[in-house]
Order: structure tokens, then sequence, then C-alpha cells
């Protein structure tokens, strides 16, 4: 049975002649926190959380909630939406699953300097974007065109490295690693919550750990962190984890593994160890996280399946033509949406063959068959597990439905009809735990004087209904979405609200 707000002591009554913005009444409020929901109305004023308990008195706006569950807004800790926040600002895809900020510049990739952004900027060509300078300048882009969703940044140590160095497989001098360590100060001293990597591409694969602790001792200096997208995340999975483990320990900073997965069926089984890990650095006093999306396929470029050897004969091959999907091919569209293995037999090609075929003319984005379901329900269950949908923007074809569905799902399924999270347990690993881990001041709970980031969701029917065949398709069950107080999802339609702001590092 649920418990009343004022049975736990916080709140009394408010005084009947109070009047707020709008009134969320009789809500099950899951606060962000983990711990078990109760019921009460919450109170918006401006851009802020005024009062929840038990209240009395007139607002412009009442919901009447029917004890629907009432969450802090999701925070999607893992996004590439760098420019797709400022080409489509409304950010439906992310707004009508109930995420209310989101963090960028993951995997190395960083929207700054800007004329080196263009593995970002390419998923939007059509897009007449003005350059910016620096973080500083991205900024005040998105104060001078705000989304309907607030933004977090991470700054992209493979951005800096292209900037700086191009694409030279070497150690940089020692010229380009102050230039690329001053680099990395704007973005911080912009609001940057620390730097990303991504060893899996180029350039980020060709640097040495050296270089990644001395980036990361930089970020010391601003409370940071530093996410990764391992070196490897298939059959050197442990080693690769080992390497971002010593960069956190020997530069003094918090870890984010991103994506936490093993690839390959025959690497199933070791998030168990890699878990592990994980577990043994925090008793070790490492602050180390990771993140996930619900699926047993993953999405990257066709060009890094290639690079990294996953496809083929050889001992790194994780993958046949079957478990390729096209998900974006600009120049071949007639693709999108086929297997590898289909083009193969159409084209009379080798499976190496038609991947560079695809590719001369540009990147191309697929979607990979390379996890067990065991595993995702692993690594989901475990305490350093945050959620975060890695889904890939873009203008034309068909995108991983993690793009539309990532937090429903793990709501619809793997609450409600796998119970292998509760309720309030899930909300926790979307709000309060990533809130607290990227230094994200007053939001992620549902607490007086918060930010008033809110969902409204109907706990008994949230369910996503994007399919890899159609992927472009909101979830159901989400009623209403506020951020920083202003209704962007209103009985389940978005308003077209551009109420999102740009989300600072905590300074400590």
């Amino acid at each position: 049975m649920l418990a009343d707000y004022r049975i736990k002591g916080t709140m009394n009554k408010r005084p009947l002649d109070t009047h707020w913005d709008t009134l969320i009444k009789n809500a099950t409020v899951y606060d962000g926190s983990g711990e078990q929901p109760f019921i009460a109305d919450v109170a918006l004023k401006e851009k802020h959380i005024a009062a929840v308990g038990t209240l009395e008195g007139t607002a412009n706006v009442t919901i009447h909630a029917n004890h629907r569950a009432l969450a802090p807004g999701f925070i999607d800790v893992h996004t590439h939406d760098d420019f797709a926040v400022l080409c489509c600002p409304d950010m439906d895809f992310k707004i009508q699953q109930g995420v209310t900020t989101e963090i960028v510049g993951n995997c190395g990739f960083g929207a700054a300097p800007f004329h080196a952004a263009q593995p970002l900027r390419s998923l939007y060509p059509k897009a007449n974007l003005f350059p910016f300078d620096g973080y500083t300048g991205y900024v005040n882009a998105l104060k001078d065109t705000p989304p309907s969703i607030n933004v977090a940044f991470l700054v992209g140590h493979g951005t800096l490295r292209s900037f700086v160095m191009g694409n030279a497989n070497r150690k940089p001098s020692s010229p380009e690693l102050t230039q690329m360590c001053h680099l990395l100060q704007e973005g911080l001293e912009a609001g940057a919550l620390g730097f990303s990597s991504g060893l899996m591409y180029e350039p980020g694969c060709y640097a040495h750990t050296e270089e990644l602790v001395n980036l990361a001792r930089e970020v010391k200096q601003y409370s940071g962190i530093y996410t990764t997208h391992l070196r490897n995340e298939s059959d050197k999975l442990l080693e690769a984890m080992q390497e971002a483990l010593i960069i956190g320990e020997k530069s003094g900073i918090a870890v984010q593994i991103s994506h936490h997965k093993a690839a390959g069926s025959k690497n199933w089984g070791l998030v168990k160890q890699s878990l592990q890990l994980l577990e043994n650095a925090r008793i070790s006093g490492l602050d180390v996280t990771a993140d996930q999306y619900p699926y047993t396929r993953s999405s990257t470029v066709l060009s890094s399946v290639m690079r990294n050897k996953r496809l083929g004969k050889n001992d790194s091959a994780d993958l046949n033509a079957n478990d390729i999907l096209i998900s974006s091919a600009p120049h071949f569209p007639d693709c999108e949406g086929k297997l590898l293995q289909s083009l193969c037999n159409q084209w009379h090609l080798t499976p190496e063959d038609a991947a560079k075929k695809l590719s001369e003319k540009g990147e191309v984005f697929v979607v990979l068959n390379v996890m067990s379901e065991e595993d995702v329900r692993m690594v989901m269950k475990h305490p350093t597990t945050m959620i975060g949908s890695d889904g890939i923007p873009s203008d034309s074809g068909k995108p991983h439905p993690r793009l539309y569905g990532t937090f429903p799902k793990i709501l619809g399924h793997y609450v409600r009809e796998q119970q292998l999270l509760s309720l309030e347990e899930a909300i926790h690993k979307m709000t309060g735990f990533p809130a607290t881990t990227f230094k994200l001041k007053d939001r992620g709970f549902i607490r007086e004087k918060y930010y008033a980031d809110l969902v409204l969701f109907d706990q008994n029917r949230i369910a996503d209904v994007a399919t890899y065949n159609k992927p472009q398709q909101y979830p159901l069950g989400i009623d209403y979405v506020f951020v920083n107080g202003e209704a962007v999802v209103r009985n389940g339609q978005h308003t077209h609200c551009r109420s999102g702001q740009v989300v600072c590092r905590q300074k400590t």
C-alpha cells in the first residue's frame, strides 16, 4: 500500500490562498531516489517545483493524475544529439519518451571545434549550420535557439585530436598535447561535465593510455568525469575495461563505461567478469559506473566494423553478413532496412566487398546483432548501471529503435512485464542516479526548489512501439512531460514549447 506523503512528516497542508502555475493532484510519486513511491500533489511555479505534499489552493492549470506515476524527467546519459538539438530543436524522439535532459558529446565525438565535428554534422547533411567558436560558441548557439530539451555536454577527445593532429597514427608531440589540453580547458570553462573517448573509432583508436591520462588530469581540476567507449567490447573487453580503470586511477577522476556489453556470441557471459572488475574498482575507491541501452542489437558506422576486422575470416571477427542490418545509407537508400547478406546475394559480392561498395561514397550506419539477452539483463540489474539510449539521429533511413523507445522499453517490458526491476529502481537509474553521477545541480529528483522536469505516465500502459522495420514511432502511455516548468508534452502531444536550457557541471 502506498504511503501518503504526510506520513513522511516533511510537509503539511498549504494555505488556501496559495496560487500555482501548475498543480498535479493525486500522483503516485517516484521521486528519483529509488525509495518506494507515495501519493502526493506536486505544484510548479515558474521553472521549479514549488511544493510537494497534500496541497490546496488555486492554479492556472490543474492536472488530475488519478494515481498515475509522476517521475523526474528522464536523463539520457549517452546520446549523439549534439547537432540534432540545433537542427530539430523540438527533439520529439526524446521528449515523447519522457527524456527532459540529455548528455551529448559521447564516444569521443564532440560538437567543437566545429570544423572537426564532421562525423556528427554529417548526420544532418542538409542543415545550414553556422560555424561557432569552441564550446562557448556551442552554448551560445543553444541559448539563441533553445530546444525543447535540456542539454549537457562532454568534450569529445576524438574531435580534439582530429582538430590538432588530423588522422595521424602516432603519439602527440608536446605542443600538440598542450593544444589539446587548452581546447579541453575551453570546453570545461564553458560548462562541460567532463570528456569522452571513443577508442574503437578513428582517430581515438590511435591514442595511447598515457595521452588519455594526461587529458583526464586536466579534467580533475574541474571535478569532471571521464566517459569511454572502450577500445574493445568483444574478445578483449576485460583488457579494455582495465585500461579505463587505470585512466581513472591515475588521473583521480570518476569513470563512466559507455554502453556496457560483450559483443559477439563467443564473448557472451564476459559481462559477469567485467561487472566484477567494476565492483572491485569501487571497493578500491574508484568512482566508476556504466550505462546501457535495453537491446541485444547495437548500432555503429559500417567503416568501423570493417576497420576493426569484425567481419570476415580472422580472429577478430564476431559478425557475419546476416548480423548486419543497413540502417542509413544516403547514397543507397534502397538498401536501408536490408541485411548485408541480402545485398551480397543481389550484387554477387563477398560481405567485405559489399560493405566496401556501400561505404565508398560516405558513412553508412548499421544495426548489429551482437549481444545476448541474458547479458543485457545481467548488466541492467547491476547497481552500477544507468540508462542511455546511444541513439543515432538521422534525417533519413531507419535508425535503431532505441532512438525512440529506450526508456519506455525499460518501464514497460523489463519492469511491468518481466519484473526484472522494480519501477522505483528503474526510475532511479534514469533520474537521481545519473543526476548525482554527472553533478547536474537541482535535477533528477522530485524535491522542492528543484527544476520542474517531470514525466507523468500510465505505469499500466507505458510501452515502446518502435521496431527495426518501423523505428520512428512514439511510445504509448506518456501523458505529460514538463521541462523547466513548461508542458512540452500535453495529453500525449508535443506542444512545440522550447523551454530547454544548457545544463552545466555543478561547481564544487
